[in-house]
């Protein structure tokens, strides 16, 4: 029974305590779950290996439901506390679970400082473009021209790049999926979770509820198209002439590079500066030169 998908996620859940799950129907956090737990089977992660960590919101919920390490933590807070348990615990495989606003709002100090430090978190963003749990208003991501409770006349204000942020921040892992492309988003959770440094992965996801509601697509199936045909691979996305993208959202691992993760390089002071106080013959003492001190 191994090979059911239902059985493979079931080994994971915690389904006798946490159960049924506060998620709207139609919400797309329960596939970006299931994915997730898929590459966590796939690749061989014991339960006890693995520490999940969430803010406040909609997909922040999903630590609760799951059978691992976890930490439901105060909003925009969970790449902090994520951090300290990465020092702590640098063994771990540790897997933030956040939103849009999450994130990139309240968060979004801590979002750019773990890119810049490349330290060894990989950070999934969900993101419905709203603040879904709260009402429905605008979050960093909700298109400009789109309707939000605050913006009752259309969001005028620009909206963030997830990934662009990521990467121009220092992340050495960032990519794209969608909740309809479940295929790719499990392929692509799997090579973040491999990943050594700050891997980053935006995951769009549909809220037929509050963010639907509010323009005109409240279907869950029809969010789903619209994630379908509104993105492309980035490699179709660059064979197309300039007045072909219009609109078009790029999906797939768009940047991917090796460079100093922060544990490695902190344990690296802590050798350095732990080093035995040496005495010379004249019995003065020397204490590591600040050139030894270097990171």
């Amino acid at each position: 029974m191994r090979n059911i998908p239902q059985k493979v996620i079931h080994q994971y859940l915690r389904h006798d305590k946490k159960f049924p799950h506060v998620w709207c129907a139609g919400c797309g956090n329960g596939i970006i779950l299931g994915d997730l737990l898929r590459a966590i089977y796939n690749l061989g992660l014991e339960k006890d290996d693995i520490a999940m960590v969430s803010g406040i919101g909609c997909s922040s919920r999903m630590p609760v439901y799951v059978d691992f390490n976890t930490l439901h933590t105060t909003h925009g807070r969970a790449i902090a506390f994520a951090t300290g348990i990465k020092m702590a615990k640098p063994e771990l495989k540790v897997i933030v679970i956040t939103g849009d606003g999450d994130a990139t709002a309240i968060g979004g100090n801590h979002f750019i400082h773990a890119a810049r430090r490349n330290i060894d978190l990989t950070i999934i963003v969900i993101n419905n473009n709203i603040y879904g749990m709260t009402g429905g208003q605008c979050s960093p991501t909700t298109p400009i021209g789109k309707f939000a409770t605050t913006a009752p006349y259309g969001s005028i204000e620009p909206n963030f790049d997830i990934c662009e942020l990521a990467k121009c921040a220092g992340a050495s892992f960032v990519a794209r999926s969608t909740a309809y492309h479940t295929t790719e988003t499990r392929t692509i959770f799997e090579k973040a979770l491999m990943k050594k440094g700050c891997s980053v992965v935006e995951v769009i996801s549909q809220c037929p509820v509050s963010y639907g509601k509010m323009n005109n697509t409240s279907s869950p199936v029809k969010m789903l198209e619209m994630q379908r045909d509104g993105t492309l691979m980035r490699e179709a996305y660059d064979k197309l002439p300039e007045d072909k993208r219009q609109g078009k959202i790029i999906r797939g691992i768009l940047y991917d590079i090796e460079k100093p993760e922060f544990i490695d390089q902190y344990q690296a002071l802590v050798d350095r500066v732990s080093k035995p106080i040496q005495v010379k013959e004249s019995g003065k003492t020397s204490k590591p030169t600040s050139q030894e001190c270097e990171v």
